[in-house]
């Protein structure tokens, strides 16, 4: 492959990862369950493993990349998430509220406060949004025998919803009524939209014959867009970046560190970290998430073993782990608007008409309100088998419990992440040039989650995903 040619693969793949990547991903949460095509088929596990891997494999361990060899591997996977969200029980009015058309009667701030007059309408509603590409691009150099050099591209998202049609029953503070208005929250066509782009150099040594480390440093690009949460103007410090203002971007960065080293002849034990990623704040939507608009990205720690079997065989197996709940505006539950931390703002907002809630668990806050993402421990597993001597297969099964409890179904009608298991499948084809083709498939099984609407408890809100994803990598050695 000559240097030109090089370059150019590098531009077009840097310049379509940049423009697509991220969008959706199937997720643990809304973590991607595997970003090599490779490990996509083994359910995301490969953490200890260095036979057949490719240049994205850095991902999971930076200490894998030396057994990569040269290489550049470019990929497309294509991700379908099927979501929607169901609504039972007709609305009922709040304590102290008079009939729809009618000015209510609420308390003063201080005082016993009114509920958030909040009803969504009954029926069931299916998200737009639901076919992704998602680009990837891996390039590794073997400096010598004993070191290499590389760099990942690649995306992480699942956090795009689309719901048009709805109604909701909400408080108009220029009439000083509750309304019936269009929109699933009462606001228009709901729905958020998260892209994350990282980059990652990363350098691998062997230590002694067996034994590899290694370490990324990560530059990340992200990007939110959110629509249709105007109703809850009431309940956020800062009303005028809630909602509706386009995408809003941030830039920020970590590192990736890990080691691998064979126990035996035939057994790899591993383990890699992740450090959370600082961000910038979200501007335009410092009214939303917690912190001011602070959306850093949580830490996560894996280990695992790859162990031979027969001489054609290699079974391998992780244990990962992710810390949603460090990061308030993700692990923060809904509980500061239904007990208290903003209460007072919001009986502020409809008794006196005040254009801004102040308080900690109001959005925006220092204790705002947020998804209530559980920490995730994530189970993989995959068994990979040499068909032929140009022909390798793989299977591969994930589990976890489920990251969403039923007392926050509301907010993550926005994002349904409730996803418990992966089921994959995939093959690495050699090509007569020596080159490789490598394809993967993925079916996510999601769990219904189900809860009372914490603002109208007559009500119950179901939300449910599945997902599909067919991946390819090409690879260049």
């Amino acid at each position: 492959m000559t240097l030109l040619n090089k370059k150019s693969i590098l531009t077009v793949a840097v310049t379509a990862a940049l423009t697509m990547a991220g969008t959706a991903s199937a997720t643990n949460g809304y973590f991607a369950h595997a970003f090599s095509q490779t490990e996509a088929g083994l359910a995301g596990a490969g953490v200890a493993k260095t036979k057949n891997i490719d240049s994205l494999a850095g991902t999971t361990n930076p200490a894998n990349m030396v057994f990569a060899g040269d290489r550049m591997d470019i990929g497309l996977a294509l991700f379908s998430p099927q979501r929607e969200y169901e609504v039972t029980g007709d609305p009922i009015l709040p304590n102290g509220f008079a009939p729809i058309g009618e000015i209510p009667s609420c308390n003063a701030p201080g005082v016993t406060p009114c509920q958030l007059p909040f009803s969504i309408g009954p029926g069931k509603i299916d998200s737009e949004n639901t076919l992704f590409p998602v680009p990837s691009f891996g390039w590794n150099k073997m400096l010598s025998d004993r070191s290499s050099f590389g760099v990942m591209v690649y995306g992480n998202g699942g956090m795009n919803t689309e719901y048009q049609g709805g109604s909701a029953n909400v408080f108009n503070p220029n009439t000083n009524t509750i309304v019936t208005a269009p929109g699933t929250f009462g606001n228009g066509t709901l729905g958020i939209d998260l892209m994350q782009l990282f980059v990652a150099p990363t350098y691998s040594m062997k230590v002694g014959e067996n034994s590899s480390i290694g370490i990324s440093l990560i530059g990340v690009f992200q990007r939110f867009e959110a629509k249709g949460l105007g109703s809850f103007a009431g309940v956020t410090n800062s009303p005028e970046n809630l909602t509706n203002n386009g995408y809003s971007t941030s830039y920020g960065g970590g590192f990736k560190f890990g080691f691998n080293s064979a126990i035996s002849d035939s057994i790899r034990f591993a383990a890699s970290y992740q450090s959370k990623m600082r961000m910038g704040e979200f501007d335009e939507y410092k009214g939303l998430f917690a912190e001011n608009g602070d959306f850093d990205i949580p830490e996560t720690w894996t280990f695992g073993i790859s162990a031979d079997v027969g001489e054609k065989g290699t079974f391998v197996a992780d244990i990962q782990r992710i810390n949603y709940s460090d990061i308030k505006s993700i692990g923060n539950d809904i509980t500061p608007l239904t007990q208290g931390q903003c209460l007072d703002a919001l009986n502020n907002f409809l008794f006196n008409g005040a254009l801004s809630a102040q308080g900690p668990g109001c959005g925006g806050g220092s204790n705002g309100f947020g998804f209530g993402y559980n920490d995730m421990t994530v189970v993989k597993a995959g068994y990979e088998w040499s068909q032929s001597d140009d022909l390798i297969l793989r299977v591969g099964y994930s589990i976890t419990d489920q990251p969403i409890e039923s007392s926050d179904v509301i907010f993550n009608i926005l994002a349904p992440a409730v996803i418990k298991s992966h089921i994959t499948a995939g093959f690495t084809k050699q090509l007569a040039s020596g080159n490789e083709m490598t394809m993967s498939f993925m079916y996510g099984a999601g769990d219904k989650v189900t809860g009372a609407n914490p603002f109208d408890p007559g009500q119950t809100i179901s939300i449910d995903m599945d997902q599909y994803q067919v991946g390819f990598t090409y690879s260049r050695k």
